[in-house]
């Protein structure tokens, strides 16, 4: 049985769809990562990094194994589940490629983003434009690629399932699709999957709204330099 251990944020939707497109049996436990769980000991043992989603696998050949990182998860579980990677070379690097792609530069940069757009304490216009800028030009990429196919990659494949859900929160971002007609398409085309449907919807109750309060901010930003320790 693999247990998933998740929030739900853009990195935690990655793993959460994916199970659910896979259709490989899973429970999951809950890391409230506004209220410092991801710094626990035992969840520190699974996930170093003290960043969901982590994911531990009791019937992994060769012995339980734990991983974090989403890429990586998405890598393992297409591996283990013989879907959604290619086992051709072109095909299985092709897909990697937008994978690394997604990890290394959509998800960073919207993260930062976000963060200008939604947490900063005060304005801070230089950091704002740096990070829209990115990551229009990021979807502007997304939107090329896309014109004369139906995914990233070709077929369905992990490529789509790590770069959607960082796309999702577009409209907080301040950004608009308008000018990117091949990223709307493939916007409606994942939301219509029942698998993403249900990815998205674990952990939908747990989500709070309103302000950040002095813990919230401690464990998720680090203020002070004390988280994790």
């Amino acid at each position: 049985m693999i247990t998933l251990h998740y929030w739900p944020t853009p990195n935690g939707w990655k793993v959460a769809i994916m199970l659910e497109e896979c259709g490989l049996p899973y429970t999951v436990k809950a890391v409230d990562i506004a209220r410092g769980d991801q710094f626990a000991p035992d969840f520190l043992a699974i996930s170093p990094n003290g960043r969901i989603p982590a994911i531990t696998d009791d019937d992994a050949p060769g012995g339980p194994l734990s991983l974090f990182e989403s890429g990586a998860i998405l890598e393992y579980l297409a591996t283990k589940s013989g879907q959604l990677l290619p086992a051709d070379l072109h095909g299985r690097f092709n897909v990697l490629q937008w994978l690394y792609w997604q990890v290394g530069g959509l998800g960073p940069m919207a993260g930062q983003l976000s963060h200008f757009v939604n947490y900063a304490p005060e304005p801070m216009p230089y950091p704002l434009a740096r990070y829209r800028r990115e990551y229009d030009r990021l979807l502007g990429v997304l939107d090329r690629q896309l014109k004369d196919r139906e995914w990233l990659a070709g077929d369905y494949s992990i490529a789509d399932i790590a770069s959607w859900p960082w796309l999702v929160p577009y409209r907080r971002f301040g950004q608009s699709l308008e000018h990117l007609p091949h990223v709307r398409r493939w916007h409606e085309a994942m939301k219509s999957r029942p698998a993403v449907q249900r990815g998205m919807a674990l952990g939908k109750e747990w989500q709070r709204s309103g302000p950040l309060d002095e813990r919230a901010r401690t464990a998720l930003f680090g203020e002070g330099g004390t988280a994790g320790k």
